[in-house]
């Protein structure tokens, strides 16, 4: 593993154990036994490595929706949406630490939503969306359906039971297939 990676790892572990607003940059490197100008070689700044870890350290939601957008009927249609699930789940339980210190503050959240230029929060909801209507095209959901609100169902549901997981300090339950058995009744 080179220094990238092994910053961006020591980013993700940092980070969940204390939050974005306290990962120093300092922090960050001396945990992955490199110099604060080595972490400055590969980042641009603490967002530019917050990316970074969203991207590479966490369940690869994006990735996965991605792939299934462009080629939604390759599996059956519960098979995906229990996917989708299980990587929401897991991508929110993983985030969580890491993200909600950036709402201690209004001006934190406001600087951090301006450096992130459109890679927020609403990406992944987009991509649930984005799929679903893939799958609304292939006529195996209804053509009346809602799919931004069916997206927004199924994540928040998954977000809403990582903020559980994260507030009682338990291991989330999985469901995944829960979730996505009771969205494609209204599919």
């Amino acid at each position: 593993m080179g220094s990238r990676e092994e910053i961006v790892a020591a980013a993700a572990k940092v980070m969940r154990e204390q939050g974005y607003a306290h990962a120093t940059t300092k922090v960050i490197a001396q945990t992955a036994g490199y110099s604060e100008a080595m972490l400055y070689k590969h980042f641009r700044d603490k967002t530019d490595l917050f990316r970074s870890v969203l991207a590479e350290e966490l369940p690869a939601l994006g990735a996965t929706l991605a792939e299934l957008t462009a080629d939604p009927g390759r599996a059956p249609l519960r098979d995906n949406l229990v996917r989708v699930a299980r990587l929401g789940l897991a991508f929110y339980v993983d985030s969580f630490p890491i993200a909600v210190s950036m709402f201690s503050s209004r001006e934190l959240l406001r600087s951090h939503r301006e450096r992130l230029r459109g890679h927020g929060p609403h990406t992944p909801l987009k991509g649930v969306t984005d799929y679903l209507r893939a799958e609304r095209q292939l006529g195996r959901i209804k053509a009346e359906t809602d799919v931004e609100a069916a997206a927004a169902l199924l994540l928040g549901a998954c977000f809403q039971q990582a903020f559980l997981a994260t507030f009682e300090e338990t291991e989330p339950t999985d469901h995944a297939e829960r979730l996505a058995d009771v969205l494609l009744a209204g599919l």
